[in-house]
């Protein structure tokens, strides 16, 4: 089977995509960055850095530390604030022949409300991707993605003010990822992706301090995989909604496995640093694996493990 022959074309929402390969917000800019090392009019989406209403200048340095198989951040959603993206940014994205899906952050409702309202009418954009790892600072710090009524509500307010596609992007340090993945379905949600990274510290033993001036940061890459692939597959037998996997993947086996766990699409992190040109590999391998097995559309590989 030739690879031109093949379906690739997943749906979120009233939405198509022409193929499952995406890129996790945070790992690669606003799309521009990697122009030069990825065909980005072949990927299936570009979801852009996170955006808050004002500009953020993120965390003191360091903020970055490499771990075995993998990497902590400690960033601190440092963007340029939507203003600044509409007006600087879009006019680029908009020149892609891609979907852009723009990641929101806020530190309360009325700011992810806000933030859905201003992006609604920006041409160019295909959905709102809705982190809810960020501190509820209304209700004390508690990150509306561990509680499951703080992130149905903020997931109503985010799909009461945009007739976009909303995805919420679920945090993996919960006792239940299930219980939440259903209550933002509830909430009106189009789809899911998961996992953001985990929570983790590392420590420089001759300083006797901690790597990252924050102490504690985002960890994510191969190490995380198998933790990311077994929440995929659990939130995709409790929701109806289309679930996009992330963690640790790097290859195309890696994304074959989340597609067959039950994912329908997958977005690309922390590989983008080690290779810049992953995404598109990734993309190719895929193709090649459906040609070999001959599965004409990639809807014959989604939620295929036999267990």
């Amino acid at each position: 089977m030739a690879v031109s022959d093949l379906d690739l074309r997943i749906k979120i929402g009233d939405v198509a995509f022409n193929n499952p390969v995406m890129t996790a917000s945070g790992t690669f800019g606003y799309g521009k960055e990697f122009s030069s090392f990825v065909n980005l009019h072949r990927l299936g989406a570009i979801i852009v850095k996170g955006i808050s209403l004002e500009p953020r200048h993120g965390n003191p340095p360091p903020r970055i530390v490499e771990t075995p198989c993998g990497m902590l951040n400690a960033i601190g959603l440092e963007n340029v604030g939507v203003d600044a993206f509409i007006a600087k940014k879009m006019p680029y994205l908009r020149g892609v022949k891609t979907r852009v899906i723009v990641n929101i952050l806020g530190d309360s409702i009325e700011e992810y409300r806000d933030l859905a309202e201003k992006l609604n009418d920006v041409d160019g954009i295909s959905a709102i991707e809705v982190n809810i790892s960020c501190p509820n600072v209304k209700k004390g710090g508690v990150a509306f993605g561990t509680d499951p009524d703080m992130a149905q509500e903020v997931t109503k307010a985010v799909c009461s003010a945009t007739s976009l596609p909303v995805i919420v992007k679920l945090s993996p340090n919960v006792t239940d990822i299930g219980l939440i993945a259903k209550a933002v379905e509830d909430g009106g949600a189009d789809g899911v992706s998961l996992v953001n990274t985990f929570l983790g510290m590392a420590v420089d033993i001759h300083s006797k301090r901690p790597r990252l001036a924050n102490v504690v940061g985002g960890l994510s890459g191969p190490a995380i995989k198998p933790l990311a692939l077994r929440m995929v597959w659990q939130v995709s037998q409790a929701v109806n909604i289309p679930v996009i996997g992330i963690g640790g993947i790097s290859t195309a086996t890696d994304a074959i496995e989340f597609l067959l766990a039950g994912a329908s699409a997958v977005e690309v992190g922390t590989a983008n640093f080690i290779n810049p040109r992953a995404t598109e590999e990734i993309l190719d391998g895929l193709c090649d694996y459906l040609a070999e097995h001959n599965m004409k559309s990639v809807q014959d590989l989604i939620g295929g493990l036999i267990v």
